[in-house]
C-alpha cells in the first residue's frame, strides 16, 4: 500500500509517545513492502529536541506552514492507499478536510489520544486536530485505547467503522542490555510529566521512596515543574531519548508504569512504556485499570498496584517470582505486543475497511 501520514511527529521523541510508536510501525510497514510518507510541521520545541531526521521506514516531509505545502500534500494524497491523520496534528482540521475531499482509497483518522479527545468534548472544549463536523466523513476511525471509547467515537464524533490499533515495541531497539555506569536501582518510573498522572505518581513512586529511605529510586523525563515533590533518594534524567530507554530498563529491578487519568478513567489503554520495558525483561509494575488483563495477566506477567502499600509491598516480591514474571510478560510481548504485530493488525483492519 501506499500510505500518507499527517501526524504530531516521528522526527522528536522528546515530551511525546507518538515517535516512538510511529518508528517501530513504519518500519515494520515498509519491511512488508508498503511505501510510507510522514509530514510533520517542522515546530521549534521538537526542532530543538530532533533525534532523527531520517526515521526507518518512511520519508520524513517536514515543512514549516501548511499553505505551501498544500499541493505537495494532496498530490502525495491523490493516488494513495490509505491517507491518514492523527489526534495532535498541528494542523489537523485542514489535513482532516484534505484527506476527506480525497480521492484516496481508504480515508482514516487515528486517534492516539482518545480518553484525552472525548474528555475535551465532554468540557466543551475547542479540539484543534478534530474537523468541526467530527468523524463522520472518514471511512475508518483508529483508536489507541479500545473498549467503551470505540463506542463513545461512533456516538459523539460520528464515526462509522472504528476499531483499536493499540501500540507497541520495536524489539529490535528495545531488549535488555548492561549499560556501564548506570547504577542500578528499586524501582524506576520513566514518563513525561503531566499533571493527571502526578497522584498516582505520588501514591507509587513518590511515596514509597519517602517512606523507603534506604533503597534508590530513578525518575526519567522531560518537563517536571520546579515545585515537583522530589525526595533525596530519587535520581533524576531529565531526557532520556529512545535509544537509551533499554538501559534505563535494564538497571531497574522493577519499573513503574503509570496511566494518565482519562485513559484510566477509559481502560483498554496500554502504554507504549509496558511494552518497551517487557521486551527489557524487566519486571513491571503498574496502576490499575480496566482491560489490563487482556495485555498482561496481574500476578502472573505484571504486579498491579493500587495505593502506596501495594506499591512498597511489590518492592519486597522476590527476585526470583519477579524473574520469572518480567520472562512471561516478555515472552507475551514478543507473541503479540511487537510493532509487526501491529502492522498485520492494521493490514487486516484496512483490508476489511476498504
Amino acid at each position: 500500500m501506499k500510505i500518507v501520514i499527517f501526524g504530531l511527529t516521528i522526527s522528536s521523541a522528546w515530551g511525546n509517545g507518538h515517535a516512538t510508536l510511529w518508528r517501530g510501525l513504519c518500519r515494520a510497514l515498509a519491511q512488508r513492502g508498503h511505501d510510507i510518507t510522514f509530514f510533520e510541521r517542522d515546530v521549534p520545541y521538537y526542532a530543538a529536541h530532533r533525534d532523527t531526521i531520517d526515521p526507518p521506514g518512511c520519508r520524513l516531509q517536514l515543512y514549516e506552514e501548511w499553505d505551501p505545502i498544500r499541493r505537495d500534500a494532496e498530490a502525495a494524497v491523490a493516488d494513495s492507499d490509505v491517507a491518514m491523520v492523527t489526534s495532535y496534528c498541528p494542523d489537523g482540521a485542514a489535513a482532516c478536510d484534505l484527506v476527506v475531499a480525497s480521492r484516496a482509497t481508504l480515508r482514516v483518522f487515528y486517534d492516539l489520544d482518545t480518553p484525552v479527545t472525548l474528555q475535551r468534548l465532554a468540557l466543551r472544549e475547542r479540539v484543534p486536530y478534530l474537523p468541526a463536523q467530527g468523524l463522520r466523513d472518514f471511512d475508518l476511525v483508529l483508536s489507541y485505547t479500545g473498549g467503551r471509547a470505540l463506542d463513545e467515537l461512533r456516538t459523539q464524533l460520528g464515526a462509522r467503522r472504528v476499531a483499536p490499533l493499540y501500540g507497541s515495541v520495536d524489539p529490535d531497539a528495545h531488549r535488555r542490555v548492561e549499560q556501564p555506569g548506570m547504577a542500578r536501582v528499586d524501582l524506576s518510573y520513566l514518563g513525561t510529566y503531566a499533571r493527571d498522572r502526578q497522584h498516582r505518581l505520588e501514591q507509587l513512586f513518590i511515596e514509597p521512596a519517602r517512606r523507603c529511605a534506604s533503597r534508590r529510586f530513578m525518575l526519567g523525563g522531560s518537563q517536571y515543574p520546579e515545585d515537583f515533590p522530589w525526595v533525596a533518594n530519587i535520581y533524576y534524567m531529565s531526557h532520556m531519548p529512545p535509544p537509551m530507554h533499554p538501559a534505563f530498563y535494564s538497571a531497574s529491578a522493577l519499573t513503574l508504569n503509570v496511566t494518565r487519568g482519562a485513559m484510566a478513567e477509559m481502560g483498554y489503554c496500554p502504554s507504549g512504556r509496558l511494552f518497551e520495558a517487557a521486551a527489557c525483561g524487566t519486571p513491571i509494575l503498574s496502576d490499575t485499570w480496566e482491560g489490563i488483563e487482556d495485555f498482561f495477566k496481574p500476578g502472573e506477567e505484571i504486579i498491579v498496584a493500587r495505593d502506596t502499600d501495594e506499591a512498597i509491598a511489590a518492592l519486597d516480591v522476590s527476585e526470583e517470582a519477579r524473574t520469572r514474571m518480567a520472562r512471561a510478560a516478555r515472552e507475551r510481548t514478543l507473541a503479540q505486543h511487537t510493532a509487526e504485530c501491529r502492522a498485520l493488525d492494521f493490514e487486516q483492519i484496512t483490508a476489511s475497511a476498504a
